[in-house]
């Protein structure tokens, strides 16, 4: 039994609430707060962060995909559409290049080498019904064996990710806007291990 955690919230950060404190002591908890990283805005938690292969892009799945299979990787798209097949969800995600804080933004242009597509698997009962009218999203996930659907968009060559952590903003209706919801697989997350590449494919 997979367990999933679904967690919805508003705005870009998810912050502890701090009670009332005494004035002096307010600025100490406050430097303690950033200098230990509980002050700042994480788009995947830093244990995903950990386990993904550093700065890996589509075009170097596409490259390479024997180098990082069963490797952790994170990427970032605009789900195009969707299938069930075998208990499974498809996404079929248009790429969308990652920034710093691995916030997916539009490729500079259409012609683009990162402009391509690829599959995410997932489990149905996992995402939440408003996933559907994500904007744009975030995936860490191991980067699997499985041939991709054979859909009437796609080329057959896409990589398939098994998703480990979702991250989904917005609303197709309503544009980017600020409503954020992440989904974890927890039990994919502790039982995958992915052991990092020694030398990187050129």
């Amino acid at each position: 039994m997979e367990h999933i955690h679904v967690f919805r919230t508003q705005g870009t950060c998810r912050q502890p609430v701090v009670g009332s404190v005494r004035a002096r002591w307010f600025p100490g908890i406050v430097g303690f707060m950033v200098l230990s990283g509980f002050g700042a805005c994480a788009t995947i938690p830093g244990k995903f962060v950990r386990q993904a292969e550093p700065g890996v892009t589509l075009t170097m799945l596409a490259s390479h995909p024997d180098t990082y299979r069963g490797k952790v990787v994170i990427l970032g798209g605009t789900v195009v559409t969707q299938k069930e097949e075998s208990g499974r969800l498809w996404l079929l995600v248009e790429n969308r290049p990652l920034d710093a804080d691995y916030v997916p933004h539009l490729p500079t242009s259409p012609d683009d080498p990162e402009a391509g597509e690829y599959w995410i698997m997932v489990a149905p009962e996992g995402l939440p019904k408003t996933s559907r009218n994500w904007s744009r999203l975030t995936v860490v996930g191991w980067v699997s064996d499985e041939p991709p659907l054979q859909h009437e968009r796609g080329t057959g060559k896409e990589p398939v990710l098994a998703a480990m952590y979702l991250h989904g903003w917005g609303s197709r209706m309503g544009g980017y806007g600020l409503q954020e919801e992440v989904w974890e697989d927890t039990h994919a997350a502790s039982v995958r291990l992915s052991t990092p590449l020694k030398v990187k494919p050129q």
